[in-house]
């Protein structure tokens, strides 16, 4: 059976990132580096949770997994650049939209001549591959240097929901959360443990969308997902239930062990979301809102 511990580091990540063991915290674990969804919301008010978009870091079994590319992924590479050696890693986006991709022309890393990334994706809802998209994003006018400037290994792979991703021992397996946005939600196995992801969850799923979410989450270890919201122009802090019903509903039909809230609203302060936790937690009390620097492993007992 799967323990999961909290690490020892800080709440939140700033800028005076430190390199840390991969091995410390064993073969299987989650680091989360971007905790915020929709857009950034750096303030005093977000210092304990995090203010950067969505980036999380899975190391298994001696590879190095990255989902999404936020402003989170940026904080990751600094860190990356501390160990003084070269890299190779595998990046996975769930969907094209800018806050799960604006950190990659941010990612240190990707510009040095010895490292190698391998980057996943499916097609955006107007059907530009995930390579096409993050070239747009460094075109003039909006950013200064186009990706070619990139001197690392960078390999790109078109992903076809319901096929998998076979890296050794590792096994990536996806499907289609979210019609309307083109999002694809991931599946990380290693032996008899899996760590899911599916941060595209919206208020009201259709049945194919819920079987697509169940096949990827069903016995999960730990299911990081998003709380659904609101429109933003809509929000109403009165209804907070509405934040959390629908993935706590899934992880509990699925039998998923732990639960990890993510994406939060750039409007959730801190204290806010502590009240949240605490409601979260007497529907499912093995929950966690997730936290920029939280890392959590998966170990066999």
């Amino acid at each position: 059976m799967s323990n999961f511990e909290l690490s020892n580091s800080k709440n939140y990540v700033n800028e005076q990132v430190t390199p840390m063991d991969n091995h410390l915290a064993g073969e299987f674990w989650v680091k989360f580096w971007g905790v915020r969804g929709l857009i950034p919301t750096p303030n005093s008010h977000t210092c304990r949770y995090g203010s950067n978009t969505a980036c999380v870091e899975i190391y298994v079994a001696g590879q190095h997994l990255i989902f999404d590319g936020g402003t989170g992924l940026r904080i990751l590479g600094k860190m990356w650049q501390q160990q003084q050696k070269s890299l190779e890693a595998h990046l996975f986006f769930t969907n094209s939209q800018s806050n799960r991709i604006q950190g990659f022309p941010f990612f240190a890393p990707a510009f040095i001549a010895s490292n190698c990334f391998h980057i996943y994706g499916t097609a955006a809802s107007n059907g530009a591959s995930i390579k096409q998209c993050l070239c747009d994003q460094m075109l003039q006018p909006h950013f200064p240097y186009p990706l070619q400037v990139m001197e690392s290994d960078l390999n790109f792979y078109n992903l076809t929901p319901g096929n998998a991703v076979e890296l050794g021992e590792v096994k990536i397996t996806m499907a289609i959360i979210n019609k309307n946005q083109k999002s694809i939600g991931y599946r990380v196995t290693w032996g008899e443990h899996s760590i899911a992801y599916a941060t595209d969850l919206h208020k009201s799923l259709d049945i194919e969308e819920q079987k697509q979410i169940l096949h990827i989450i069903q016995g999960a270890d730990l299911l990081v997902t998003n709380a659904t919201y609101t429109p933003p122009t809509g929000k109403n802090h009165e209804y907070a239930e509405l934040f959390w019903k629908t993935p706590v509903d899934l992880a509990q039909t699925a039998d998923v062990k732990r639960l990890v809230i993510s994406h939060h609203h750039p409007d959730d302060n801190d204290t806010f979301l502590d009240k949240i936790q605490d409601q979260v937690k007497s529907a499912f009390p093995n929950v966690l809102l997730a936290c920029e620097g939280m890392l959590l492993s998966v170990e066999n007992s």
